[in-house]
């Protein structure tokens, strides 16, 4: 099954733990569907998190966001962090080493509540939920 799921489906889902979009948030960790995105979509997600209101209450600040980005050594990388910090990602699933093993960039992943993993950690915490 795949789904777009509408920005506001998401702030939702971040902002209120409990309700319904929350319950669509852990379906699809749980791997129930895929989801589709477009740079379109993401653009209008990048938007609303933007907003200071929401950043306040989130707890996050644009340079946060942005000093976190310029430390990968990679700028193709950078498209991959942006997208777990903002989509509020527990994991980031990778085969490229310099994500997986630079102690800084990990350090400020985890405090974001991300941890980089490779594939086949990935899957075995699949198994393990």
């Amino acid at each position: 099954m795949r789904a777009v799921i509408e920005t506001n489906v998401w702030v939702s889902a971040v902002l209120n733990p409990h309700g319904a979009p929350a319950l669509v948030m852990e379906a699809f960790r749980k791997v129930q569907f895929l989801v589709m995105v477009s740079q379109p979509l993401l653009d209008e997600l990048w938007q609303v998190l933007m907003r200071p209101r929401l950043m306040r209450r989130m707890s996050y600040h644009p340079d946060l966001v942005q000093e976190l980005i310029n430390l990968c050594r990679d700028p193709h990388d950078n498209m991959f962090l942006e997208t777990a910090i903002k989509g509020g990602a527990e994991y980031l699933v990778t085969r490229d080493d310099d994500l997986k093993r630079d102690p800084e960039l990990l350090q400020k992943m985890a405090e974001f509540g991300i941890q980089v993993v490779s594939v086949q950690r990935f899957l075995n915490q699949l198994g393990a939920e």
